[in-house]
């Protein structure tokens, strides 16, 4: 593979994996395909090849663990198995014989027609409540991958997400003896919201229907906002069932999340305000957050009705991959299980309107894999963001243009920075692990040594422990801003050895990453500093080598402030110089001891 604009790329990828474990297909079967894209190549067997087992109408279930593929990787789509009976649209809930047939739904002829979602796209009314939200450069992003990044920011929507145009330009077409009967719909999250709102600009009662185990903060915001919560079903599944025969049984319009023409048209806006926004010349690729597909197909609707050479790609976590196994077996289907770590994707199986013009318009498919270990407050917000930035790291993008939406809600974006480093792209945070002599000043003597002249070490994670062991050494846990192998994270590692200090790179080692940074911590007291580079060792220089610092416990998060454990051995009597060594650094860390029902907490794993 290769990028024109960059230097070449490994001539043979690494291999898709697909593994059915329900569809009698060999246990391991290596799905590749030949298939170029802008100049990206990924080789292959015809996709013509491709199984694609029916069972009845309806779609197959499968695991997520079935497929996967390395991150960033492209994964082209199977266009030529025949559509399934049970992937053709129609209305939740519908009984009309005429709309039974194997055309679906006979309500929405226009989605058939040349231009006709482009033509609801630029005419939808969504407008009235949702707002052309800002198309941002991201300037340090673009800076570290050599690439200019945009951010569609669907986070500044009245409710915090897209949701909101889809909900409003749907129930903007109901005629009035609709609105009258009023609407209703199952969500726990944001197009719950967007209901509530259309509704209240609309003049209509919505019935928002959300399962049982729904977070009382998320139901309360729902009420805000003038909708009528009903708790119901142990499932979304469930609720969903639930809000449909409600609905029939009221005469209440079913209002789609995702699988619906009109949703599709009003989600599409946010597509034609990146083309009006950015350089439509000079665009190259968007990248798009997939759940249930609404997003991605109205964005890809209008893109490539209007500039059809940039490409469209989807991204969904690897536990979530319900679009993507769709895609690649050319039929729908439904997941047996979904992580929900990202919740705002975490569908199990998507619409079927979606599906068709996923199918059609897209340029393919990434699985973003995202570490439950990583502190990403709304991991749904950037998935694409992740995406976009594995994308450009595995293919080597120089000079291109990229977009990404955010499309989650209540995504903080001072972490932005942090979602570049921390989202598993291999491409932005090298682990170390090592062992230094316990005592006093050891811990500043290694931060220089790993320095150098190269000014501050921009340190992600640092954990450490005083010496439990016999052999008077401690044990340390630490992370760098720098790509695992990298030039950067090599000579880091060459002047640790020419000091004589051993470390280890342990950035491939999933059980360290997953659990091993768990383990070394222990009893401290609490300081809140601010998020910037040699902030960690500014705080440590007054403490060490004065004292010995038994404890570091330090994630970096992203946020414009944070916190760590620290805990220091200090005798009775010198406590009034403690403090007077921390009242230097009273003007940037708060330091707070633990105290009550916190410390009885540690007290139960700390060893006297």
């Amino acid at each position: 593979m290769e990028e024109a604009s960059g230097p070449a790329a490994p001539a043979v990828p690494e291999p898709i994996r697909f593994s059915p474990k329900k569809d009698g297909l060999p246990k391991t079967f290596t799905y590749t395909l030949e298939k170029r894209v802008s100049g990206i190549v990924v080789d292959g067997r015809d996709e013509a090849a491709m199984p694609s087992p029916r069972c009845g109408s309806m779609p197959p279930l499968v695991d997520p663990e079935d497929f996967g593929a390395p991150p960033g990787q492209l994964i082209p789509i199977n266009r030529s198995t025949p559509p399934s009976p049970a992937d053709v649209y129609r209305c939740a809930g519908c009984v009309k014989a005429e709309c039974q047939g194997p055309t679906g739904c006979t309500d929405f002829q226009w989605r058939d027609q040349s231009g006709g979602y482009l033509r609801e796209i630029l005419t939808s009314r969504v407008y009235s409540v949702a707002r052309e939200t800002p198309l941002e450069r991201a300037p340090g992003i673009s800076d570290a991958i050599g690439c200019n990044l945009y951010l569609k920011r669907e986070d500044m929507q009245p409710v915090h997400s897209f949701k909101i145009r889809g909900a409003f330009n749907r129930m903007a077409r109901l005629t009035p003896e609709q609105l009258k009967r009023g609407v209703i719909c199952s969500s726990a999250g944001n197009h719950a919201q967007g209901v509530a709102m259309s509704a209240a600009h609309l003049g209509c009662s919505a019935v928002i229907c959300m399962p049982t185990n729904s977070p009382e903060i998320k139901y309360q915001a729902v009420e805000r906002l003038g909708g009528t919560v009903e708790l119901v079903g142990e499932s979304f599944y469930e609720t969903a069932a639930h809000a449909v025969a409600r609905g029939i049984a009221e005469g209440r319009t079913f209002i789609n999340a995702y699988d619906d023409p009109y949703c599709i048209a009003g989600q599409g806006t946010a597509g034609a305000e990146i083309l009006r926004q950015g350089d439509i010349d000079k665009m190259d690729y968007i990248f798009v957050a997939v759940g249930g597909g609404g997003l991605i197909a109205g964005i890809a609707a209008v893109v490539k009705a209007l500039k059809p050479s940039i490409k469209i790609i989807g991204v969904e976590p690897t536990g979530a991959n319900s679009m993507t196994q769709s895609l690649v077996r050319g039929e729908r289907v439904t997941l047996s299980k979904v992580d929900a770590f990202a919740d705002g994707v975490a569908i199990k199986l998507v619409g079927a309107e979606a599906f068709r013009l996923c199918r059609e318009l897209l340029d393919g498919m990434l699985l973003e894999v995202f570490n439950e270990t990583r502190s990403i407050l709304e991991p749904a917000g950037a998935v694409a963001v992740a995406g976009a930035l594995a994308f450009a790291s595995r293919y080597r993008l120089r000079g291109k243009t990229l977009v990404a939406v955010t499309s989650g809600a209540n995504m903080n974006f001072d972490r932005l920075r942090i979602v570049s480093e921390l989202a598993n792209v291999g491409s932005a945070e090298t682990m170390l692990a090592t062992a230094l002599p316990d005592e006093p000043g050891s811990l500043l003597r290694l931060m220089d040594i790993l320095s150098g002249n190269s000014g501050p070490l921009n340190i992600t994670e640092f954990k450490y422990r005083y010496n439990m062991h016999s052999d008077g050494l401690a044990r340390m846990l630490f992370s760098v801003g720098e790509a695992p192998g990298s030039k950067e994270s090599r000579a880091l590692m060459a002047r640790a050895q020419a000091a004589g200090i051993r470390v280890q790179d342990v950035s491939d080692v999933e059980l360290a990453q997953t659990h091993l940074r768990h383990m070394i911590a222990g009893l401290g007291g609490n300081v809140t500093y601010p998020e910037r580079v040699g902030m960690l060792r500014k705080l440590l220089t007054p403490l060490s080598p004065r004292w010995t610092i038994s404890l570091v416990h330090f994630r970096k998060t992203g946020n414009r402030s944070s916190t760590l454990m620290l805990g220091v051995q200090l005798k009775p009597e010198e406590m009034a110089e403690f403090l007077e060594a921390t009242e230097s650094l009273s003007g940037e860390f708060v330091f707070e001891p633990l105290l009550g029902r916190a410390k009885q907490v540690f007290d139960l794993f700390l060893e006297k």
